[in-house]
């Protein structure tokens, strides 16, 4: 169980704050949930207290595992499959799992394709959603500005 204040990553969605802990009615049902409050773009989410582990609920990394992620966004990559589909099941995969190093992964990979071939418009929304999920957690393990964050995202992905 979590507490008011407590810095939590929901896959799929990025890091937040536990912000309350409120119950509500929903579909006639009674639940309680946490109420989440995103550092990038200001968003809440709600999550029924009683799924939270079922759906990979976790702690947000802490500031020397955030240094290890920006570090894993040096150097080169491995090329990945040539079919789009196929790449983008497998990038998929990996932000599902909820891994800050698997959602680095799939931002340098997609960053340095976007540089060298462009991407389609699907695997730019995956971009796009990987990057603000990877940014959220990064922002609360390092106590930074999400734009600061980015820059230094792009800085570690050499072009």
């Amino acid at each position: 169980m979590y507490d008011i204040g407590d810095k939590i990553v929901y896959p799929m969605h990025g890091a937040g704050v536990i912000e309350s802990i409120e119950e509500k009615e929903i579909l006639g049902e009674k639940k309680s949930y946490y109420i989440m409050k995103m550092p990038v773009g200001e968003m809440k989410v709600m999550i029924p207290v009683s799924c939270a582990g079922n759906v990979g609920i976790r702690d947000v990394i802490d500031k020397s595992i955030a240094d290890r992620v920006f570090r894993s966004l040096e150097g080169s990559v491995i090329e990945q499959s040539a079919n789009w589909n196929k790449r983008y099941r497998e990038n998929m995969i990996k932000i599902k799992s909820g891994n800050v190093f698997d959602v680095a992964e799939v931002v340098k990979h997609l960053i340095i394709r976007e540089r060298q071939r462009g991407l389609s418009t699907g695997e730019r929304k995956m971009l796009n959603s990987a990057k603000q999920i990877l940014i959220s957690e990064l922002v609360l393990a390092e106590n930074m500005k999400p734009g600061e964050v980015e820059e230094m995202i792009n800085y570690k992905i050499s072009p």
